[in-house]
């Protein structure tokens, strides 16, 4: 048996609530309380730990990352501070020096909005041969939504000037009729595939690198799209079992397994949905039905503000989407489907009443729901849909969204405490790595609506600003609801499991302006000290 009395801290238990003393027996949480009822309730066996007045919060969970992908950017090039496609350039060659014998070159770190203002363009398949051409160059944009490859990888997908058609994608074509080598959506997805692929090993070792990151950081939950979407689906799911059947993973799991088409989904449903292995299970279908809002690939009902020729990129058909919704459902799978431009939430929050009606007894889900207006929110509450949100996105998006969508339909976007006031489900996540998958960044951008230099002051459209205690409830608990474990997961409460975290400085009194900066001191998964200070 395994006991761990936590004392002499300031336990959060809930709004309004909270404890000084906490029992952890076998996994579990046995007792909430004060000091003296947990240390005498704790015996003389268990391992008593003096927190020195330090606040401890539930493990946060994370409603929608790709972990495996994060481990995987923590070796790769990094493009994130270049300023112009000729800083990429200069990177990618010094990369390739670094790595003598390297098979292809891979990264989805590079922001064109970041760059100086008299070299905003995208690179194209010129700027990657001139990297290398006798390598694959795949330089992916931190959204994860559009890439440029060099001429190699065109040649091995087979794209020229009379074949350049991929379903739920995009091949940009140069003014004479050639693929340029830019490439949307489902064309970007296949030209990872043309990068020398990971073995097993491989990916336990990115998985394994992500986790410790995350634990370090107070993570002890990740629902994670990594099931066909990085890797063939028989490495991932090697990678994955052998890991947590050999308990090798520090923290728990849940697949959002990636299903492009209905093949796929059946498959995935037949084979592997609702398996356990160890703290690792599979869960939802994930879907794609639009782009990015930075790559202007986001479906929107209207043309963008800043390029009228931009129109998104509609990842799947409405009728393949439709039935793959139903066909889900009539089996009681939830799907998780990732919507950022109000024409994408729309058309598929429709869908999602039409399979499920008001009840959604399933508990589908819209992740990512950027942008958005009253309407369209109302229609949510109204049909029970799950939102999960990315707050952190906000540190980026604050500068761009008003120029992509207009003022007004702005204003009623990223709406988190309006979401919440109306009793939506909304969960939170990072969609990691197009984010830091640090819950202290994503929170201070719920809470601040500001960048990390504290702009603008007073928060960008700060009605929506969320108090801390319900933020972290949203990263808790509704992310425990969000995958059916909400009656044990999420709280500090007797019944639930024993994942909590013991933080450096009282989140719940400190400067907002400061939530950024925290840190764990203790991670505790399953009732075992996954990270100390």
């Amino acid at each position: 048996m395994s006991k761990t009395a936590f004392f002499n801290a300031k336990v959060y238990v809930e709004k309004g609530v909270y404890a000084e003393a906490v029992l952890q027996e076998d996994g579990w949480i046995k007792a909430v309380g004060t000091t003296g009822e947990i240390l005498t309730l704790a015996g003389y066996d268990a391992e008593k730990i003096d927190c020195g007045g330090k606040t401890i919060v539930p493990g946060f969970n994370d409603s929608h990352m790709h972990i495996c992908q994060v481990g995987f950017a923590m070796q790769q090039l990094d493009l994130s501070k270049c300023k112009s496609v000729e800083d990429m350039i200069e990177a990618g060659r010094k990369y390739i020096a670094d790595n003598p014998g390297i098979q292809g070159v891979f990264t989805q770190s590079w922001n064109d909005d970041l760059f100086d203002p008299d070299k905003k363009r995208l690179p194209d398949k010129h700027d990657c041969d001139a990297i290398s051409t006798e390598i694959p160059v795949f330089l992916g944009r931190i959204c994860g939504h559009s890439a440029a490859v060099n001429s190699l990888i065109l040649e091995k997908m087979g794209l020229d000037k009379d074949h350049h058609t991929i379903e739920g994608g995009e091949v940009v074509l140069g003014e004479d009729g050639e693929p340029n080598g830019y490439l949307f959506e489902a064309a970007q997805a296949d030209a990872r595939l043309a990068v020398p692929g990971w073995t097993a090993e491989d990916a336990k070792k990115f998985f394994k690198m992500a986790m410790e990151y995350g634990v370090s950081h107070g993570m002890t939950t990740t629902q994670s799209n990594d099931y066909t979407t990085v890797a063939p689906k028989a490495i991932i799911k090697q990678a994955l079992e052998e890991m947590y059947a050999a308990g090798e993973a520090p923290m728990r799991y849940v697949g959002q397994c990636g299903c492009e088409n209905m093949k796929q989904l059946e498959e995935y449903i037949a084979e592997d949905w609702g398996r356990k292995v160890g703290l690792m299970e599979y869960g939802p279908v994930k879907m794609f039905k639009d782009g990015s809002l930075g790559a202007r690939s986001a479906m929107m009902r209207n043309d963008y503000a800043d390029d009228p020729k931009a129109k998104g990129v509609d990842r799947i058909a409405d009728s393949e989407q439709m039935a793959m919704i139903q066909y889900a459902e009539d089996r009681g799978v939830q799907v998780v489907t990732h919507c950022i431009g109000d024409g994408a939430i729309d058309v598929t929050q429709k869908m999602i009443a039409k399979a499920a009606g008001t009840e959604n007894k399933n508990r589908h889900s819209i992740i990512h729901y950027q942008i958005t207006d009253m309407d369209m929110v109302k229609f949510t509450k109204e049909h029970n849909i799950l939102v999960a949100y990315q707050p952190v996105f906000l540190e980026y998006d604050i500068h761009i969204v008003e120029s992509r969508c207009g003022h007004d339909l702005a204003m009623q976007s990223y709406c988190f405490k309006t979401a919440h006031d109306m009793g939506i489900h909304a969960s939170y996540g990072t969609d990691s790595p197009v984010e830091d998958c640090n819950p202290f960044l994503n929170l201070y951008c719920a809470v601040t609506r500001k960048d990390y230099n504290g702009f603008p002051e007073g928060g960008w459209n700060p009605k929506e600003c969320m108090d801390v205690e319900t933020a972290i409830d949203a990263y808790t608990y509704e992310s425990a609801y969000a995958e059916f474990k909400e009656g044990v997961k999420g709280r500090i409460k007797p019944g639930f499991y024993a994942d909590l975290v013991i933080l450096d400085k009282d989140i719940f009194t400190c400067d907002p302006m400061e939530i950024k900066d925290i840190l764990p001191v203790l991670t505790m998964v399953d009732g075992k000290i996954v990270y100390r200070k």
